[in-house]
């Protein structure tokens, strides 16, 4: 799949159709791909879609939730758009472990590991160097299978804003914006300004920008 540099909704062209989790095609109103940037060096995953990303197609987008989490993209120059915009993205992607939304209940196992290979190819295309998990479901998935550190030694409210050395990729965990105290937001916002300072790439053979 090579994606459509200009377009940023869903830009590998995944299915749209996905019928792989029968549980969820019901409930759903849309399958909500990965939104942004495709040569984006920090990736943002979330559990699963929202209640606004369900109904925009778009990751973190489309209620007063996703809002706060937008202030964020803003406030770090990752996105320009006013609020009532659809994100416009610079070097950042947006994503989440499931692709569907069910309003009643989070993902199961299963679902989260039938989705796995979107979000896979994902993280393959665009080889970014920051995975930025946003709560504790989507933290103790990417660690387990980007970092060699024990899942019990990994708390989102002890990790926050905090880096985490992965295999290929640093981990920055992330409370949802909508979620976190004005203290654990401002502890977000500084650390990530702090990094976006300095050299954060990593010797991977990363393709040049």
């Amino acid at each position: 799949m090579d994606p459509a540099q200009e377009e940023q909704r869903n830009p590998y062209g995944m299915d749209e159709s996905c019928t792989n989790c029968p549980g969820l095609v019901e409930p759903r109103t849309q399958v909500v791909h990965g939104y942004g940037d495709a040569s984006a060096e920090f990736l943002f995953v979330g559990e699963r879609p929202s209640a606004g990303a369900d109904r925009s197609g778009i990751p973190f987008y489309g209620d007063e939730e996703d809002e706060a989490f937008q202030e964020v993209l803003r406030a770090l120059g990752f996105a320009h758009q006013e609020p009532d915009e659809e994100p416009d993205l610079e070097n950042v992607y947006l994503t989440s472990l499931t692709r569907c939304r069910d309003p009643e209940r989070p993902p199961t196992d299963e679902e989260i590991y039938t989705c796995e290979p979107f979000l896979n190819a994902e993280i393959r295309m665009i080889n970014p160097e920051i995975l930025v998990p946003v709560g504790e479901r989507a933290l103790a998935e990417l660690a387990e299978e980007y970092t060699t550190t024990p899942a019990d030694e990994i708390d989102l409210a002890t990790d926050h804003a905090t880096e985490i050395r992965g295999r290929g990729f640093e981990l920055v965990p992330m409370i949802h914006p909508a979620e976190s105290t004005e203290s654990e937001k401002a502890a977000f916002l500084e650390a990530f300004s702090e990094l976006l300072g300095r050299d954060y790439r990593q010797t991977k053979g990363r393709r040049g920008r």
